[in-house]
């Protein structure tokens, strides 16, 4: 499973209510009532992720809008697993998720995104810090 962080799908809520406020302050558009069902269920029953293979379509469509606006990869052309290093230094993705990038899935990607950000030692993070924003924008 390919799993949909909940940080994820409330960023992306956040990112459609700046986009598509509210008409009358309590309904919501599409988009985000969409991704709120989701939200809700997560809630609910307890769950971190949920599989982006089974969102129901609307909220889907709705979560790739907002990751389109994302960063696609977080490399920083310091690339240590070339120099043969399991874990790049620059980027903190392991050799493998380096090599299969541009083949994993959106949500396989936020995955690799979400444990290189928590364990924050990639150089993206500290050295490199100004390089690595340069390339977000």
């Amino acid at each position: 499973m390919a799993g949909i962080h909940i940080t994820d799908i409330e960023a992306a809520i956040n990112w459609w209510r700046e986009r598509s406020p509210s008409p009358d302050n309590v309904s919501l558009p599409a988009p985000t009532r969409a991704l709120a069902e989701v939200y809700a269920l997560m809630v609910f029953f307890r769950e971190t992720e949920a599989d982006e293979h089974t969102l129901p379509p609307p909220a889907r469509e709705a979560w790739l809008a907002w990751y389109a606006t994302t960063p696609d990869t977080p490399c920083i052309a310091i690339c240590s697993t070339s120099q043969g290093d399991e874990v790049c230094k620059g980027c903190g993705r392991l050799f493998e998720e380096v090599q299969r990038w541009t083949e994993m899935s959106p949500g396989q990607k936020r995955a690799t995104w979400r444990r290189i950000t928590i364990e924050g030692d990639a150089w993206r993070f500290n050295r490199y810090r100004e390089r690595a924003l340069d390339a977000t924008t």
